[in-house]
């Protein structure tokens, strides 16, 4: 038997130096960015690639139903990369760089929300996606790790976690997620 222990120390160690140092400025900013969206009946679009994809359906079902619940002004997440045919089409017809702009054409507001997760932060898919979004006047979140890349330069916020890892910048993402999710939830009703 292998002893990993050791390993598994350093991971954890990393895990929680990383989460200490979380600004909570910035993530106050965001919470109150994403109540202000719901208040006002604006519509937030989320995406991501790999492990990043499913960190955007997570928000969604945390937000949608999680936090929704006994909300009388419920949020409008919608996940990009949730459509598997639409994307793929676009992808096979277009260029995956594309994937989620398109769909944000004619659908995106002034004033709603879009969140972009990437862990490098040079996901061209995303990038695109986040220019578009702020050229039509939404407010655009970007999470990112390692040095944020170009998201967290177009970002209005950006979460972004220092560390060259991919397993926790991933992590922390969805970390952000129940931290906001419990904010706006139970958190509120202690």
């Amino acid at each position: 038997m292998k002893d990993y222990r050791e390993k598994i120390q350093r991971y954890i160690k990393m895990e929680t130096a990383l989460m200490d140092s979380i600004d909570v400025e910035n993530l106050n900013l965001v919470i109150n960015q994403l109540e202000a969206a719901r208040c006002q009946g604006k519509t937030i679009y989320i995406c991501g690639n790999g492990g990043s994809a499913s960190t955007a359906s997570h928000f969604v079902c945390d937000f949608n139903k999680g936090v929704s619940l006994e909300q009388e002004e419920k949020y409008k997440f919608i996940c990009l990369n949730d459509n598997t045919p639409y994307m793929m089409a676009i992808a096979n017809d277009i260029g995956y760089e594309q994937i989620f702009k398109i769909p944000l054409e004619n659908k995106i507001s002034p004033g709603d929300i879009f969140i972009g997760i990437s862990g490098s932060g040079n996901s061209e898919n995303v990038i695109l996606a986040a220019e578009y979004a702020k050229k039509q006047g939404a407010i655009v979140i970007g999470l990112t790790g390692y040095d944020g890349g170009k998201l967290k330069k177009i970002a209005t916020y950006s979460l972004h976690a220092v560390i060259d890892n991919m397993q926790i910048v991933e992590d922390i993402h969805l970390m952000m997620d129940h931290l906001m999710m419990w904010v706006l939830s139970e958190g509120s009703n202690e």
